[in-house]
């Protein structure tokens, strides 16, 4: 995500623990962590995603090199790799934006071969490097305008009285609902990517990709997201694409090791951390696996 969006003096909130895993802690008692009050009721299945033997080739260069993975419903799962491992190409072809051979199920529906927005439809909900929210628009705007992708036209054009429910509760989720009529520009660099999960939600997305999330955040905002993943995850499965290996010991599930477009390594975190393959790339040579440290553990 863009880094250059600084926090705002230190006075930006953070998402409400309420209802949160204790796991979390909180920062001398002034970060709140994401809330499940207000949090709609789902009545839809919790599906896992199944990826098979996916390649994506490039004019005779193999980005991703037959990946076989399964995230089960409701998992935190984290994509880790070194530059060029085929992280993001594996996310941008499950989502329709790179073309792909192979299988790539979520729940009973089969995603590749799909345009990007009907893949979206079927509840795939991606965040890119980039921050992609409407700086000019208000927070509860911007939840509008992503809300409205799943409405029909009449709905859209019907005047509406109030916040309809979905906004309100990804409001009070991402812990913004204080903040729902200031501009999204004059958020902090957390704020704003709390407000892309937020506008993921109000989709009904029930498998969030998430590239790099808490890329040039501080501490307390780093703690507020992964507490708001576990939140989210209740009721969806999260895939993550991270190099902040303190942030994933915390919350990572599950982790998946790509290096070279392939599956390297899969496991617990312990598992991942103690795998001397995964050692051996870290540090770029061949190490003693009972000995040597691992940058998982730096």
């Amino acid at each position: 995500m863009s880094e250059r969006t600084e926090r705002s003096e230190g006075h930006e909130r953070m998402p409400s623990q309420h209802g949160m895993s204790e796991r979390t802690e909180r920062s001398e008692g002034h970060e709140r962590m994401p809330s499940r009050h207000g949090m709609s009721e789902r009545t839809e299945r919790l599906d896992g995603l199944s990826v098979r033997d996916v390649r994506v080739s490039f004019d005779g260069f193999t980005a991703v090199d037959g990946v076989s993975l399964e995230v089960p419903a409701g998992d935190i799962r984290f994509l880790i790799g070194p530059n060029g491992a085929g992280k993001t190409t594996l996310v941008d072809a499950i989502t329709g934006l790179v073309r792909a051979t192979g299988s790539v199920r979520f729940g009973d529906e089969e995603l590749l071969g799909r345009p990007v927005h009907r893949i979206s439809r079927l509840g795939i909900g991606r965040t890119f490097q980039t921050s992609t929210v409407f700086e000019e628009l208000s927070v509860l705007q911007n939840l509008d305008i992503a809300a409205g992708a799943r409405r029909s036209w009449a709905t859209l054009a019907r005047r509406r009285g109030g916040v309809p429910d979905e906004i309100a509760a990804a409001l009070e989720t991402i812990g913004l609902a204080d903040r729902a009529g200031h501009l999204a520009g004059t958020l902090a660099h957390g704020q704003k990517q709390w407000l892309e999960i937020g506008m993921l939600l109000v989709q009904d997305a029930r498998l969030l990709l998430l590239d790099e999330p808490v890329a040039g955040m501080s501490h307390e905002e780093r703690d507020a997201t992964g507490a708001l993943l576990e939140t989210v995850s209740r009721d969806r499965t999260v895939v993550v694409i991270e190099h902040d290996m303190d942030f994933l010991r915390r919350f990572a599930r599950s982790v998946t090791v790509l290096h070279a477009g392939r599956v390297l390594s899969e496991g617990t975190v312990a598992q991942v951390q103690a795998d001397p393959r995964v050692q051996e790339v870290y540090l770029g040579h061949p190490v003693d696996a009972g000995s040597a440290r691992t940058g998982l553990e730096a």
